[in-house]
């Protein structure tokens, strides 16, 4: 599986499907490795320590905002921390996202996101 190739894009299709039903859920417990056997059961095999899982978190977040609405891969964490992974906090910084720690949080967007999908 290569960023961008046929096998991704079905995995980042049911990735984004995954958190959104996430998010309708209300689920705090969402871990890498909940998200990548998820994944497997679908048929895509997505390690949850190897780079393709934070590249389709990623593409997953890019996809679903344009900047301003939450970002939905706030919801996938560490289960030894309770929080996501560094790179969630990298792209959270950059564009189109350009959260700041001044004036954000992980959790406030967690519940951000979760605020989105229960409204629909």
């Amino acid at each position: 599986m290569k960023q961008g190739d046929a096998v991704y894009l079905s995995a980042l299709d049911e990735t984004m499907e995954v958190l959104r039903r996430w998010a309708r859920e209300g689920r705090t417990d969402g871990w890498y490795k909940s998200l990548s056997e998820e994944l497997k059961a679908k048929g895509h095999n997505v390690h949850y320590r190897g780079p393709i899982i934070s590249l389709l978190l990623g593409d997953a977040c890019r996809r679903d905002s344009q900047g301003l609405e939450p970002m939905l891969s706030s919801l996938v964490i560490l289960k030894a921390t309770g929080r996501p992974a560094g790179q969630f906090f990298e792209l959270a910084k950059g564009a189109p996202f350009h959260r700041t720690a001044a004036d954000w949080t992980w959790e406030q967007e967690r519940a951000r996101v979760f605020a989105r999908y229960r409204e629909h």
